[in-house]
């Protein structure tokens, strides 16, 4: 299941108490105090992992605390420091304060680390306050509470490129064709749900991440269909391709509506995202009707400086020239 939203809570392990303790063995006149110190507390540390693709495992682990420190003993005794407690989030999450809401962290790299919430200091036992003045000190110090908050962890997908269109129009199939990925795939008409990462070859022995957005509808950008849910996964993208459908217009659109459409959304969402470098492909060129149609298309997207590249996804055709062209683009980007 994918999940890119989770609320978590995060707290840091309490100190340990200091100890006030006297030496009292035989033969050792005026001991003096051995209390050891207090155990720092452990902190929660939020750690950015590559192998992490969603925030399900937090979804159903909403309560996440470091252990406490130990407190001290006799014979200069100190606690143990309480052990982290490590999160391991996907590469791309944000991590927000939940009453603030400011951005506490971005991850984007792997292995990088924030310390969500500290862990107490550990208190001081009664040997740490003898002095030549005082001799016999009988104080000792409570740890220090931990650090807790409520957090807010929102995930979007790191990705080169990102594929955008209206639903059932091929993203699954051209993503499919471009790298390992295994989206599913099917000879109805329906909707991603989740969106599906694929690492494409480049000429060059060069590589980028592609990521299949699902389809997008009017209005998406209000939170109809699943416009809100997955238009973040879009924003850290340096190149957007943009499939229309040629195979079917029952749906009574010009795949020039189509595309005005899509980018009214991306618009209305976060104005730069409409201005981001966009390829034009005509998808399911293997259809007869889609060819026929084909002209007349570039026509329309020539006079508004647009070039269309023409693929079928099904049978291979056009795809070498638009890796090259993703090539082009992402150097440009």
């Amino acid at each position: 299941m994918f999940v890119d939203e989770a609320k978590i809570f995060v707290r840091g392990g309490n100190g340990g108490n200091g100890c006030m303790s006297f030496r009292r063995e035989k033969f050792v006149p005026r001991g003096g105090p051995d209390g050891g110190n207090g155990g720092g507390g452990g902190h929660v540390i939020m750690q950015g992992d590559a192998a992490l693709h969603t925030l399900l495992d937090l979804r159903y682990r909403t309560y996440n605390m470091a252990e406490r420190g130990r407190h001290g003993k006799g014979k200069d005794m100190h606690g143990r420091r309480g052990d982290d407690c490590v999160i391991r989030v996907p590469l791309g999450t944000i991590c927000r304060d939940a009453e603030s809401e400011a951005v506490l962290w971005d991850f984007q790299s792997q292995g990088e680390r924030f310390i969500a919430a500290r862990g107490g200091r550990g208190g001081r036992g009664n040997a740490t306050f003898a002095s030549s003045t005082n001799r016999a000190p009988r104080q000792a110090t409570d740890g220090a509470l931990g650090e807790e908050r409520w957090l807010l962890l929102e995930l979007k997908l790191l990705a080169d490129v990102g594929l955008l269109g209206f639903p059932n129009a091929g993203k699954s199939t051209l993503i499919s064709r471009l790298s390992a990925a295994t989206p599913k795939i099917a000879p109805y008409p329906f909707t991603t749900l989740t969106p599906n990462l694929g690492v494409v070859a480049l000429p060059d022995y060069a590589s980028c991440v592609m990521a299949d957005i699902p389809g997008l509808v009017p209005d998406a950008h209000k939170g109809k269909g699943l416009g809100l849910e997955f238009l973040r996964h879009i924003d850290r993208t340096r190149v957007l391709v943009h499939l229309l459908d040629l195979g079917a217009q029952e749906h009574g659109r010009t795949p020039w509506e189509d595309f005005t459409a899509i980018n009214h959304e991306l618009a209305c969402f976060r104005p730069d995202l409409a201005q981001r470098p966009q390829i034009v492909v005509a998808s399911k060129m293997d259809l007869p009707e889609a060819q026929q149609r084909l002209p007349e298309m570039q026509c329309l997207f020539a006079a508004q400086g647009l070039e269309v590249v023409p693929i079928s996804a099904v049978t291979g055709a056009g795809l070498d020239t638009l890796v090259q062209r993703l090539a082009l683009q992402l150097k440009a980007a």
